[in-house]
Formats: C-alpha cells, structure tokens, sequence
C-alpha cells in the first residue's frame, strides 16, 4: 500500500483571492508535484453591494472566498488535485464542501495560525519557521494526510511560489481585459 501511495499522481491546487477596488478575484493553478502547471482558472470579479455586506458580516470574506470563488473554480477544473492549498485563510472553509484537504499557507506571525497552531491544525513549520502549513481545525485527520503528502513532495517545491505566478497571470489576464468580462 505505501508503495501504490507513493506511485500515485500527485497534483496540487494553488488558490487564492485577490482583493482589489474592483472587487475579489480568484485564480486557482493546478500543477504536478514538481510545480510543473497542469491547469490554470481565473473567477470573474465578485463585488458585493452594500446590503450583502451588512447581512453576511463576518461572514462575508469566507462566503466570497470559499463558497462563491473557491468552489466554483475547484468544481469546474478538469484536472483533480489531492491537495488544495492557499495562502488565504477565509479559503480552509472550503474544506466543508471538498472532500480534498485544504492547507493554509500562513504568514510568520499570524495570530490566527498562532490559535490554529494551538488547537492542533498545524502540519508543520515551513521555511525553518517563517510559514507555517495549517488544516482546518474541524477536519484533524487531514493534519497527517497533509504531511504526508507534503512528504512526498521532498522539498523540490516552494510551496509559496505558485501563489507569485497566479498573481502574475491575473495581471496579464488583466491586460488583455479577461478579468472585465462577466
């Protein structure tokens, strides 16, 4: 079993959001284990109105980033990850509706991975410390399968990378007016 596990395909999904005056906007790449990309999505824009934002609240950023551009983009790619993983923490909430585990990519410093770390989702530290990889809190059991797919990976991926070449192809996808649409 440990030898077809470690035979198996491996494709991860980079997602995130960006936030800007024209609204939330995500990209989502899906790459093999050694970043190389299999596939590549982008969200129209997400502008919620005034009233939106006064009935979700708190909830608003979850509900943008997980529900409205997490799931669709994740859903409508063709090619399967094993792993998703972000480097947007309102993202883990997305684990509620995938059945693929979902890792956050945190920042030094964050005091939301220092209560996530706390309560047992951290998978391990990253970078000697500088980042740490965290799982949604409700989900305990992807904290090991995280890691060791994580392991399998032998440090041949800088797990933060994907995140610049997503943000560089929003940019293009800008210049060429396909983020206007829709």
């Amino acid at each position: 079993m440990a030898q077809t596990t470690a035979s198996a395909p491996l494709n991860l999904g980079f997602l995130t959001v960006l936030h800007e005056a024209g609204g939330y906007l995500g990209g989502y790449l899906v790459t093999n284990r050694w970043g190389r990309p299999l596939e590549f999505r982008l969200s129209t824009a997400v502008q919620p109105n005034r009233v939106q934002q006064i009935l979700y609240a708190g909830t608003l950023q979850p509900y943008i980033y997980a529900d409205l551009i997490g799931k669709t983009l994740v859903e409508k790619t063709g090619t399967a990850a094993q792993l998703l993983l972000t480097d947007r923490e309102p993202i883990l909430e997305l684990r509620l509706r995938q059945e693929v585990p979902v890792a956050w990519l945190a920042p030094s410093g964050d005091p939301l991975a220092a209560a996530l770390t706390g309560n047992g989702a951290l998978v391990r530290p990253v970078n000697a410390g500088a980042d740490a990889v965290l799982c949604h809190p409700r989900f305990p059991s992807d904290v090991a399968a995280v890691g060791e797919m994580l392991d399998r990976l032998d440090g041949t991926l800088d797990l933060a990378e994907p995140f610049a070449r997503i943000r560089e192809a929003v940019a293009e996808a800008r210049k060429m007016g396909v983020t206007s649409r829709g």
